[in-house]
C-alpha cells in the first residue's frame, strides 16, 4: 500500500545545496548533526511504498489542513527537544499535531540536562513537555525516546507509552554494523578526528594537547556559527578576537587549515573513514564516525549525550572525570566496542518492532530498496568540505564572493518588490494569526 509519509527533516537526503546557501538559509537547523539522524531515518523508511517529503521544519497550524488531506503520517525524528531553550518550538510544533487526523510517530525524541539525570531542572518545561506527549500518544501507540534518562522524565509526568530506541543514526546500515581497531595503538602520526561542541570549554587545554602532539589532527565542526566563520572569516565585530578554543580564525587549527565542515552526512562519512580514530564532545559526530567504521570515543558533558552512549555502549568518559591532559591514545587503548558490536542486532530489532507497530515499512525488509537508497547516494554529487578561507585560491574566492553579490541583488529585487505592494498586502505578508484572519474577511 502506497504510504505517503511528511518526516520532520530539515531536507531531504538527495537535496544538494551549495555551502553558502546552507548558511545563508540554515539547510543544516543549526547543526550539521541534524541531518545525520533526520537522513538516516528517512533511509530507514524509504521503502518502494514510500513516498517522503521532508517537512522542512515548518510547524504551522495552518498547515493541518494541508497535511491532513496529503500525508499518511507524520514523522517525526528529534534529538533533544526536551530542553529549556527549545520549549517554544515545542510548543509550536503541538499546536500543529492538535490539529492533525493522521498518525504522528516520534522516533528519538530526548530531554536535556545534566550527566546525573536531573529531572529537576527540566520542571520549567513540565507543561510543553506534557502537552507534546499528550498531542503525540493522541495520534500514536507510544513514544520512541533516546534512552533511559528520558523515559525516566517522561514516566515521572505520568506517561507510561515509551519505549528506548535509541537514534535512528546508529542504525544507517541495518543490522549489520561492526567498529573495530585497526591497530593495536595510537600513534602520533595516525589521523585523528576531534569533535568539538566549542561551547564546552573544559575542553580547551584538550584541544592545546592534541593540537601539539598530533599533527595529522583535523577539527570536524557541526555548528552554523563555524561554518559562516569558514566561508566569511570572523564577524566584523570578532575580527582579530584570540581564544583558547577554534572559534576565530586566528587560532593554530585555522591557520594551520586543519578545520573541515561538510554540509551533508555522505561526504562526511566518506571522510571520515580515512581515519584510525575520532573522539571529542559532540555525539552525532562520533556517530558519524562509527557509522564510517572508524573507531570513536565520546566526552559526554550532559544527559543527552550520555543517554545516547550508554543506549549503544559506545565507548566514552564523562567529560568532567577526563582530565587535562588526557590523551587520544589512552582512550583509544581503553575503547572496547564489543558491546556495541554484540547487542547491535538486538538494539536494531527494537526500532524495527518500534516502526511496525506504527505501521510504517523498513527498507531494510522491503527487497533492494535500501541498497537502491545508498545507489542513489553513491550517483549524488554533494559539496565537498568546506575549509578555511586561507585553503582557497583567489578565483574560488572571488567566486564566493560574486555569490554573495548576487544573493544580495536578489534580495533587493524582492524587498524593492514588496516595497511596491499595497500597504494592505504588506501587513498580510508581515502577520500572522488573528491579524491575518482579520483582514481576511
Amino acid at each position: 500500500m502506497h504510504q505517503r509519509i511528511l518526516l520532520r527533516a530539515r531536507k531531504g537526503p538527495f537535496d544538494v545545496v551549495t555551502a553558502e546557501e546552507t548558511y545563508e538559509r540554515d539547510w543544516i537547523g543549526k547543526n550539521s548533526g541534524n541531518l545525520v539522524f533526520s537522513h538516516a531515518a528517512h533511509k530507514l523508511l524509504a521503502t518502494s511504498a514510500a513516498e517522503i517529503t521532508p517537512s522542512r521544519f515548518r510547524a504551522d497550524p495552518r498547515d493541518a489542513d494541508e497535511i491532513n488531506e496529503k500525508y499518511d503520517v507524520f514523522v517525526i525524528p528529534l534529538a533533544n527537544a526536551f530542553r529549556h531553550d527549545y520549549a517554544n518550538r515545542l510548543m509550536s510544533m503541538t499546536r500543529l499535531i492538535e490539529r492533525l487526523k493522521i498518525p504522528v510517530v516520534v522516533l528519538g525524541v530526548g530531554a536535556q540536562t545534566d550527566v546525573d539525570g536531573d529531572l529537576e531542572y527540566l520542571r520549567p518545561i513540565d507543561e510543553p513537555v506534557k502537552a507534546f506527549c499528550r498531542a503525540v500518544l493522541d495520534r500514536s501507540h507510544s513514544i520512541g525516546v533516546r534512552g533511559e534518562i528520558s523515559e525516566t522524565y517522561l514516566r515521572t509526568l505520568g506517561f507510561s507509552a515509551v519505549e528506548q530506541i535509541g537514534c535512528p543514526s546508529m542504525f544507517l546500515h541495518g543490522d549489520s554494523f561492526r567498529v573495530e581497531k585497526a591497530k593495536a595503538t595510537l600513534g602520533t602520526e595516525d589521523r585523528l578526528a576531534f569533535v568539538i561542541s566549542p561551547y564546552v570549554r573544559a575542553l580547551a587545554p584538550i584541544v592545546r594537547h592534541h593540537h601539539e602532539r598530533y599533527p595529522n589532527l583535523r577539527y570536524l565542526a557541526q555548528g552554523l556559527y563555524t561554518l559562516g566563520t569558514l566561508l566569511y572569516g570572523d564577524a566584523p565585530n570578532l575580527r582579530g578576537k584570540t581564544d583558547d578554543m577554534p572559534i576565530h580564525t586566528s587560532h593554530p587549527l585555522f591557520v594551520e587549515d586543519k578545520v573541515r565542515m561538510f554540509v551533508d552526512p555522505w561526504p562526511w562519512m566518506e571522510y571520515l573513514s580515512g581515519f584510525d580514530f575520532a573522539f571529542g564532545t559532540r555525539i552525532h559526530g562520533t556517530i558519524t564516525a562509527l557509522v564510517s567504521g572508524t573507531p570513536g570515543y565520546l566526552l559526554a558533558h550532559d544527559s543527552r549525550t550520555l543517554e545516547l552512549a550508554r543506549y549503544f555502549d559506545i565507548p566514552h568518559r564523562l567529560m568532567r572525570d577526563a582530565p587535562a591532559d588526557v590523551d587520544a591514545a589512552q582512550l583509544y587503548e581503553e575503547a572496547d566496542y564489543t558491546a556495541l558490536n554484540e547487542g547491535h542486532k538486538e538494539r536494531f530489532a527494537r526500532i524495527t518492532a518500534f516502526l511496525a507497530k506504527h505501521d510504517l515499512g523498513l527498507s531494510f525488509a522491503d527487497g533492494d530498496s535500501a541498497a537502491r537508497f545508498d545507489m542513489q547516494v553513491r550517483q549524488t554529487a554533494y559539496p565537498e568540505a568546506v575549509r578555511p578561507a586561507s585553503a582557497y585560491t583567489t578565483d574560488e574566492l572571488l567566486a564566493r564572493m560574486q555569490w554573495l553579490r548576487d544573493e544580495n541583488r536578489t534580495l533587493q529585487q524582492k524587498l524593492k518588490a514588496h516595497r511596491a505592494q499595497p500597504l494592505r498586502e504588506q501587513v498580510k505578508q508581515a502577520v500572522g494569526g488573528r491579524v491575518r484572519r482579520m483582514l481576511s474577511r
